[in-house]
């Protein structure tokens, strides 16, 4: 009995790791007969779990059934399923905490006491950021991955960031998760244009509108565009900087929606960035620690005469007092 349980499990392992086998193979990976596997696909299919026979390889696939059948999981796989839910206990989607330390409840319950001893080991050294504003409700990422999926329009009312209220009517493309913020990326029906949309913002309506054909992602692919997007086109303060090295040597010091950087000759690029101030502009320029040249717009120009003024003040030289 005991033996007969334990390739029961080995076989549940096997078609839980790949999309079909044939019986001949699950035969070989057991070591039984070919009788013995069907005897077998019975006992599970007794137990609840939905095995389907594949005409033409004479084999079984797992299906999917009315309710989540237990899953066996190797080390790897649930550590990766640990982390993950513990993640999600402090992430951007509404009201999924609870689920979430539930299922971590369980699958802790269960691991080996190797396994939890590096689960606990990452959580004391792993430091959460708690998010702030920006958490979307499960219900609108739904509805909205479902028109996606479906390539159906989606109508929903927008609030814009000065407080703002519209009705969109869009193509949705894609869901991003970008620096803690859900965003969607879609065409603009009224605009005739891409567009971005930040989804703790928008309320879809239902039900959705006609079906339409998928265009190409805009800048190649979502992810830059959305990165174009927050950096410079969303933002009340805007400017382009002539940095005074080579956009290759740049690169690894912009981070993901901090700026797009541009290629001019082998001795400088530019550097197109927006803020929410001219401050914020101003500390974005001087972290990347190169020489460059502001002409616009005048409130940066300003703030950067300040800072430096600033800076010149603190130095001994200027500053006897501060060298004592």
């Amino acid at each position: 009995m005991l033996e007969t349980s334990a390739r029961l499990l080995r076989l549940l392992s096997l078609l839980q790791t790949h999309r079909e086998w044939s019986g001949a193979d699950l035969a070989g990976k057991l070591g039984v007969s070919g009788r013995t596997v069907r005897r077998d696909v019975d006992r599970l299919r007794e137990l609840g779990y939905p095995v389907d026979a594949v005409q033409g390889i004479a084999g079984y696939r797992l299906g999917a059934g009315s309710a989540l059948p237990p899953l066996l999981l190797d080390d790897e796989e649930a550590l990766a399923v640990a982390v993950g839910l513990r993640t999600t206990t402090g992430g951007t989607v509404t009201g999924i905490e609870e689920a979430s330390l539930r299922a971590l409840a369980k699958l802790e319950q269960v691991m080996p006491s190797r396994l939890r001893y590096r689960l606990q080991a990452l959580q004391r050294t792993v430091v959460r950021v708690e998010p702030g504003t920006g958490r979307v409700e499960p219900d609108a990422l739904l509805a909205i991955s479902d028109a996606c999926h479906r390539r159906e329009r989606l109508r929903f009312d927008y609030t814009n960031h000065t407080g703002g209220q519209s009705r969109k009517e869009v193509e949705p493309h894609a869901l991003v998760n970008f620096n803690r913020r859900w965003y969607l990326v879609a065409w603009e029906i009224t605009a005739q244009d891409w567009r971005t949309y930040r989804v703790d913002r928008l309320d879809p309506r239902t039900p959705t509108g006609p079906r339409f054909e998928p265009r190409d992602p805009p800048d190649g692919d979502v992810v830059t565009f959305l990165s174009h997007r927050l950096s410079s086109g969303a933002w009340p303060f805007r400017a382009t900087v002539t940095l005074h090295r080579p956009a290759a040597e740049l690169a690894e010091r912009i981070w993901a929606g901090m700026g797009v950087l541009e290629a001019v000759d082998e001795h400088s690029c530019l550097l197109h960035v927006g803020a929410d101030s001219p401050w914020a502009l101003s500390w974005m320029i001087t972290s990347i620690d190169t020489d460059f040249t502001v002409v616009e717009p005048p409130e940066l120009v300003e703030q950067i005469r300040n800072l430096a003024r600033r800076c010149t003040a603190a130095t001994p030289a200027a500053n006897p007092a501060a060298s004592q």
